[in-house]
């Protein structure tokens, strides 16, 4: 299809405005349609973001006979659905994988909502989803978990089940939803097809990764805040140019803006997203992930990309591309002022936010990110060691970040993480070369939910190395949980028993608490 075609399509079937050119009655499914779920998200005070995705016969999971598909939806006060608030019909495009996105809008601020679809006589699961509180609201508080990296070849999903039990408000998902690899090294289960290179193969390993009925449930349960990171299209990846790994690379690597625009595709078909996000990225530009959502004067929160905008790392081993651990005193341009992270545009929007009323307001700011802010050194003694993949690949760009919240005086600054496997927690500091210079907010990295992480055996080495991290753990998977209130934050560290069993259980690994006043980390267990 025409490209601006689909853009029109997208936008329309989103508000329910296209013509279906397919009855629901004449389809005939093989099993149940929406096999994949539902799920919610980019959620405003006064609507959200309903997803769901049909499937059928033909080879990728796709409708068959093709066609555009007719959607009921239902949005009620109740799960029972005895009061229905909102209703209405959207199209399942063939050339968007029958993906659904339906934008609710006239809902009241703070609120819980139910929510399911219906095609034919097939009843989708009920979701359960809520908007955000009025902009200048008082919230009392709101629990925030986070989670990133649940390759499906490394364990099971247990995490979202424990996740779900904990009744949070929203999950921030920070990256790595899906893993690109064929996993023929795998130790607990093996993804179907090979290297994920095409549309078809991206959304095969979407329906895959959707397929698990824990992670279905996490996302039934509460609406989702979106960003990704490496994997979603190729290990290591850096805007416009290739990662590592995969048959094609790097033979061809003038094939990799094909494959990003596929996955970009796929992505966006399997997210709840808004059709404004998949139009900008159809149009040939990107698909802008990074967004503000206010909680009423108790939260700000800024959703980042740090993948998508990048500039590629530098002095990688070899000559390769990708990540590395680099000495920078052997790389010239390590500190090059010009080189970004978040990319110029990001950047800007960024400092200017920090400058806003918001943001001066709130009790609380929070930068939802991919991986770990604060600076790792990896070596031990005289001499340095840092991964040239994130922010420490970026000094420059971390500068100007810490030089926007000191200018700006933002106050009870919170960075959540992911990308690592490993919990860190510390402080963020305006020079982190220096230990007693100012803390200006407090981190969070979190482990991953499935995904390999390492050993401690150096634990004690590297928080001497950099002490304003007060915790590093890399043996466990797991999720975090942040309670916000205006007397203090509590962050907790969960953690499973054995990510390679379903039924495993789950624990506390540390617990810990700041109040917005002195933003030094409290800890409790």
């Amino acid at each position: 299809m025409d490209r601006r075609a689909l853009i029109r399509l997208a936008w329309g079937a989103a508000a329910g405005l296209v013509p279906a050119s397919r009855s629901s009655a004449q389809l005939r499914f093989d099993g149940e349609p929406f096999r994949l779920g539902v799920a919610s998200g980019s959620p405003t005070a006064t609507g959200v973001v309903l997803w769901t995705r049909l499937m059928g016969l033909a080879r990728g999971g796709l409708l068959s006979p093709p066609g555009d598909v007719t959607v009921r939806w239902e949005v009620a006060d109740d799960p029972a659905f005895k009061v229905i608030v909102r209703s209405g019909q959207a199209q399942a495009l063939a050339d968007l994988a029958h993906s659904v996105h339906v934008e609710v809008d006239a809902l009241a601020p703070d609120r819980w909502y139910h929510y399911r679809f219906m095609v034919g006589d097939a009843v989708s699961p009920v979701g359960r989803t809520r908007t955000l509180p009025a902009a200048d609201a008082r919230v009392a508080r709101l629990r925030l978990a986070y989670a990133s990296c649940q390759k499906w070849e490394d364990g099971y999903y247990a995490a979202w089940r424990h996740l779900r039990e904990e009744s949070p408000d929203f999950v921030a998902f920070l990256g790595d939803y899906i893993y690109e690899y064929p996993g023929t090294g795998s130790r607990v289960r093996v993804p179907t097809g090979g290297w994920v290179l095409t549309l078809d193969d991206y959304r095969q390993r979407y329906a895959l990764y959707r397929s698990d009925p824990d992670l279905r449930a996490a996302h039934e349960a509460c609406p989702w805040l979106m960003t990704w990171d490496d994997h979603e299209v190729q290990n290591d990846h850096a805007g416009l140019q290739a990662g590592s790994g995969g048959p094609r690379d790097p033979a061809a690597p003038s094939e990799f803006p094909a494959r990003r625009a596929a996955a970009y595709q796929a992505y966006y078909e399997h997210m709840p997203l808004r059709a404004a996000v998949w139009a900008r990225a159809a149009a040939g530009g990107s698909l802008r992930l990074y967004d503000r959502l206010q909680f009423g004067r108790l939260l700000n929160l800024r959703l980042l990309d740090d993948r998508q905008y990048r500039d590629p790392q530098v002095c990688t081993r070899d000559g390769q591309r990708g990540a590395s651990t680099v000495n920078p005193a052997t790389c010239p341009i390590w500190n090059d002022p010009a080189r970004t992270l978040l990319g110029a545009e990001q950047e800007r929007w960024l400092e200017q936010g920090f400058g806003e009323r918001h943001s001066a307001e709130s009790r609380w700011n929070v930068l939802a990110q991919q991986t770990t802010f604060g600076r790792r050194d990896f070596r031990a003694g005289p001499g340095e060691s840092y991964s040239n993949d994130g922010w420490d690949g970026y000094p420059a760009a971390r500068e100007r970040v810490l030089a926007g919240l000191q200018k700006h005086q933002v106050p009870g600054v919170v960075v959540l993480g992911g990308d690592v496997h490993a919990n860190w927690v510390g402080h963020v500091k305006a020079d982190y070369a220096q230990a007693s210079s100012r803390t200006l907010g407090v981190e969070f990295c979190g482990t991953s939910i499935s995904s390999h992480g390492g050993n401690n055996d150096r634990v004690t080495e590297r928080l001497a190395e950099n002490p304003h991290f007060v915790l590093t753990d890399s043996e466990h998977r797991g999720y975090g949980l942040v309670d916000f209130s205006d007397q203090r934050l509590e962050t907790t560290l969960r953690v499973l028993d054995d990510p390679t069993r379903r039924d495993s259980g789950v624990r506390t690994l540390a617990r810990f608490s700041v109040s917005p006043g002195s933003m030094t980390l409290e800890r409790h267990g």
